[in-house]
């Protein structure tokens, strides 16, 4: 075996940064990764979510890291699609010799007893001509902080880091270029060549894939999806939209833990050139919660009982009272420390500084997060299984917790950094939180203060009509002080904490069309006139358009509701997916894709069709 180690980074660069629409997504429900539609994996961090990347270019072109297959002629279009009902991405290459495409995936079952390794695998057939293909492969290991040697053998190549060891298996020979590998190949009709990269023991040999290997794990891995997503009971207008989403959030979830991150990203802006730059690859208590009230609407009760589970070992660490019974944000496997740092040797996208790692909101009071919390699991133990003793008890002492805290300022739903708030929101969402307590305990007859949470519940709305409530803006708004305006409040009919044609939400709802929509698209607030501690501007948000759309549907205005719905459509990529902004060009921005987008449009298109009939 012939060792290769370089110091330099010689090896060719890529073009300008793609636009965070041209991706798709793959993953094996323990990471996931982008790739663009020129052919490059720029996003890759293993073995998990919120691992260190293997593949980073999509937050520095030059030093980040990419995996790389394309044409190597020039003048080609790209097309990009997903097998129908799978994430199995085929990225097509259009040129004037022919015609070829990379089918990338990565297995989701490695089989009973072994341990997961982190298969991913480029597949590359030729369809019509003669096509010749060029691989570059160029690793940069935690965040292209780490060096690493490069170890050639006749099956392929090791990557070995301080902190992990990466093979790249292929018959076809590799030779080395910069810090990493090229190759360039030539395939007829029919043709194709495999690659595959895979988390291995530092004394690993690479070995050689056969083509029926390759078939095998690509039929197991179409099989799996279209398994999981036959259970959908969605049977509504929007069926392809609404499983691309559902496919999304599965995608997202952390299969040993059932937990469901927000986003597989870090970093990506709010607005180019912005500071608004987030690490989204943990758990929010919010965003899985909305999650499982999805998925569950869906028909989708396992993943509702692994996140119940996940969510059972939460209730039982011990925290101080003050910060509340659970965190706000999670590592993966349910850890704690989310310390923010950045990483000021990355340039960001495109040179949208800083690159944050960890997030600083982890240590911040929600207390909307309960509300969100306990209304999926109501809606669990209605149609999903009941609750059990243990679960029921650790819920009881949350709402104990709501009944003493619900009146405190917060950083709210948006995680503002410039001081607390009486947020609007937050005390909705205590609302929700007691009245759906409220709701499990008499129908099924468990035990409970009744008498006390209903009087909790009832001075959370008073106080919310008194306060919450602007006469001169005749809306409610975002906290007791101000008379700004806030899309958070476009769910209170949502949570049925008002009628939908109440004259005090209607008159809200008319404000909001006014001051926070621009041709269907939604702001969360007034940046300029509600200042958040943070620097810039931001886009719009993607979740709170598709809250506009239910809410205009619940008020009757269906016409206008599903106009709204189908023009939000069309800012979707290529590939029915979304970021977590639009920008003022219609771009993609923020994290990819992200969860709450996904999950809101799913609910969004099961009220429209109940709605329509």
């Amino acid at each position: 075996m012939d060792s290769y180690a370089s110091p330099d980074d010689t090896a060719s660069e890529l073009p300008g940064y793609l636009p965070i629409a041209e991706h798709g997504i793959i993953g094996d429900l323990h990471t996931a990764a982008l790739v663009g539609t020129d052919g490059t994996i720029d996003w890759y961090c293993c073995p998990s979510f919120d691992s260190p990347s293997v593949f980073g270019a999509i937050l520095d072109r030059a030093r980040g890291g990419y995996y790389r297959i394309a044409p190597a002629v020039d003048g080609w279009t790209p097309k990009q699609l997903y097998l129908p009902d799978t994430n199995v991405l085929i990225t097509r290459f259009l040129t004037t010799e022919g015609v070829g495409e990379v089918q990338d995936f990565m297995p989701v079952d490695n089989g009973l007893g072994q341990t997961h390794r982190n298969r991913l695998i480029r597949r590359v057939l030729g369809v019509r001509g003669t096509m010749h293909f060029r691989l570059n492969a160029q690793p940069r290991f935690n965040y292209a902080l780490d060096d690493h040697d490069t170890y050639f053998h006749e099956n392929g190549v090791l990557f070995r880091s301080a902190g992990i060891c990466m093979a790249l298996e292929t018959p076809l020979e590799l030779k080395p270029e910069g810090r990493g590998v090229q190759c360039q190949f030539a395939l007829e009709p029919g043709e194709s060549a495999t690659f595959v990269l895979e988390r291995v023991p530092e004394t690993y040999i690479p070995r050689a894939y056969s083509e029926e290997e390759t078939r095998e794990a690509f039929a197991a891995t179409v099989a799996f999806w279209r398994g999981w997503l036959a259970k959908s009971r969605y049977q509504g207008r929007w069926r392809e939209m609404v499983h691309r989403s559902a496919l999304t959030l599965k995608l997202l979830t952390y299969v040993p833990t059932g937990a469901i991150v927000a986003a597989p990203t870090t970093s990506l802006p709010e607005l180019m050139g912005g500071s608004r730059n987030w690490d989204y690859r943990y758990i929010w208590i919010r965003d899985a919660a909305f999650s499982l009230y999805a998925l569950l609407r869906l028909g989708f009760t396992d993943e509702a009982a692994a996140f119940m589970g996940w969510l059972t070992q939460r209730f039982q660490e011990a925290r101080p009272a003050a910060d509340g019974p659970l965190q706000v944000i999670y590592n993966i496997d349910g850890g704690s420390d989310l310390t923010e740092r950045t990483l000021d040797h990355l340039e960001g996208y495109p040179r949208s500084a800083p690159v944050r790692v960890g997030n600083g909101a982890a240590g911040q009071l929600q207390l909307d997060i309960y509300g969100e919390l306990i209304d999926s699991v109501y809606v669990y133990d209605k149609y999903g299984s009941p609750i059990h003793h243990d679960a029921w008890s650790d819920l009881c002492k949350i709402i104990d917790w709501i009944s003493q805290h619900w009146d405190q300022a917060d950083e709210g739903v948006w995680e503002v950094r410039g001081g607390r708030q009486n947020f609007t929101f937050s005390r909705l969402m205590s609302w929700v939180a007691v009245d759906r307590a409220i709701r499990i305990a008499t129908g099924r007859g468990l035990p409970a203060d009744l008498v006390g949470w209903q009087s909790v519940r009832d001075a959370i709305y008073h106080r919310i009509m008194d306060k919450g409530w602007h006469p001169e803006r005749h809306a409610f708004v975002q906290h007791d002080t101000t008379d700004v305006l806030d899309a958070s409040i476009l769910v209170m009919p949502m949570v049925r904490f008002i009628a939908p044609a109440d004259r005090r939400w209607l008159s809200t709802l008319d404000a909001m069309s006014s001051e926070l929509v621009s041709d269907s698209l939604v702001y969360r607030y007034n940046v300029e006139a509600s200042p958040d501690g943070l620097d810039g501007e931001e886009g719009t948000f993607s979740m709170c358009t598709f809250w506009y759309v239910e809410a205009l549907a619940r008020a009757g205005r269906l016409d206008e509701a599903r106009l709204v719905f189908e023009k939000m459509l069309t800012y979707a990529n290529h590939l029915g997916l979304y970021s977590e902004e639009i920008g003022p060009k219609g771009e993609a921005l923020g994290n990819f894709p992200q969860a709450l987008t996904h999950l809101a449009l799913i609910s969004a298109a099961c009220c429209l069709d109940e709605q329509l009939g």
